[in-house]
């Protein structure tokens, strides 16, 4: 692990599992692509330790949305981390690895759940993180 942890808000745990190249600009989507592919789907990944945050974070640095440590959406966000910290069982402050947040998404995030738990996010109807929450427990059952 290294000594600075790539900081999360509770949303952009399942975020980073469908992350397919997609984002709000360019500068955005260049940053998501350096943490994600560059780190956590790199050869140890899994052992890259998140830190888990209650305002901007790493992905949120280039975001054109960003408004200082909030979002111009930040009502949806709140909403989004709320819902994703309980179903995660995360709290600021809590720290681990990224294999550690993938074997908990598998025992607590069930197939099918992201129609309720992400409900609000423009990014849900592409089905990209339900492909990759599907294709993530199909990986632990083996």
């Amino acid at each position: 692990m290294t000594d600075t942890p790539v900081r999360y808000r509770p949303h952009h745990f399942l975020c980073s599992l469908g992350f397919q190249g997609k984002g709000y600009s360019d500068g955005f989507v260049a940053n998501m692509s350096d943490i994600i592919d560059g780190r956590l789907r790199a050869p140890g990944g899994d052992d890259i330790e998140i830190e888990v945050v209650g305002a901007a974070d790493d992905i949120c640095g280039p975001c054109p949305k960003r408004r200082g440590q909030l979002c111009e959406s930040q009502a949806k966000i709140t909403t989004l981390d709320t819902r994703h910290a309980r179903a995660l069982g995360l709290f600021t402050g809590t720290r681990l690895t990224w294999g550690e947040a993938k074997r908990r998404i598998v025992k607590r995030v069930p197939p099918g759940a992201l129609a309720s738990l992400c409900a609000g996010c423009q990014w849900l109807e592409l089905g990209l993180c339900e492909r990759a929450l599907s294709d993530l427990h199909a990986e632990a059952a083996d």
